[in-house]
């Protein structure tokens, strides 16, 4: 029996001796199958020329990324939290320098995941560390693997430490998930359900970016009111240099209003 991991968004599936005809969250219209066809890989076929490249962002903060590119090409992120270590998103491989590394810290306290595209192969990081899954109850038809570490929480908040807390925001998914980490300057990591780009200074929102569909004002309104209430210097997104430094909230807010005004905006000539 094999793990099968699709190569477009990296979420791996059961053990089974063939690969599955599909895969569920590829076909959906936020994702997509290339042009060539659905295709797999496997874990130990991965390791064979990828690996996990560490960054430390700032004290207790590391980003996580597979090298070379594969998949979405997204970050994980491990936080050092008052409750231990926790993992932000996940990825499709777990390589054996990148686990020591993580034992030597402690282990991991939870895995905590935005939504479904970034899965990746995390029931094989929550056996490895016995570590508990938090993913959204409104995005519980996703999970492709039933596991006992799972957790499917409910709600708007889910608190995993006194300075750790997800927020349920919607938007790209109903279940879309933020994490607060209260450092002292507060840290929002959003996977790209707040979406950081190139500027460096306003995030975006859409409900598809490989098929560039765009998120309604509602959805918009409402991830903003979400976060709205923590206090977050800095912004994380899911890819590298996607880093809002400094006066988070304010560079949420403006990017809410820009982005209301674009999509109601009248055409021009």
């Amino acid at each position: 029996m094999t793990v099968h991991i699709c190569q477009t968004c990296g979420v791996a599936y059961p053990d089974t001796s063939a690969p599955p005809a599909e895969c569920p969250i590829c076909e959906d219209e936020r994702q997509f199958v290339p042009a060539s066809g659905q295709a797999w890989t496997t874990h130990p076929k991965l390791l064979e020329d990828h690996t996990i490249e560490w960054t430390e962002i700032s004290t207790g903060l590391h980003a996580l990324k597979v090298t070379p590119n594969l998949a979405i090409a997204q970050r994980a992120f491990l936080l050092e939290t008052s409750a231990g270590v926790i993992l932000w998103d996940c990825l499709p491989i777990l390589d054996e320098a990148t686990a020591e590394r993580i034992e030597a810290m402690g282990g991991l306290a939870a895995i905590a995941l935005s939504h479904p595209h970034y899965y990746g192969n995390m029931h094989s990081w929550a056996e490895r560390f016995s570590a508990p899954v938090y993913v959204s109850a409104a995005d519980a038809a996703w999970v492709q693997v039933p596991s006992p570490w799972l957790r499917f929480w409910h709600g708007d908040l889910e608190r995993l430490a006194d300075d750790a807390l997800l927020i349920r925001c919607g938007g790209h998914f109903a279940g879309g998930t933020v994490l607060h980490w209260d450092n002292g300057k507060g840290v929002l990591l959003t996977g790209d359900i707040i979406q950081v780009v190139p500027d460096a200074k306003h995030v975006s929102f859409m409900r598809s970016y490989p098929n560039l569909i765009p998120l309604d004002e509602c959805s918009v309104t409402a991830i903003a009111a979400a976060v709205a209430p923590f206090e977050f210097d800095a912004i994380h997104g899911a890819f590298v240099g996607r880093t809002i430094e400094n006066d988070g909230n304010a560079a949420l807010e403006r990017s809410a209003a820009r982005y209301i005004r674009a999509i109601n905006m009248p055409p021009k000539n």
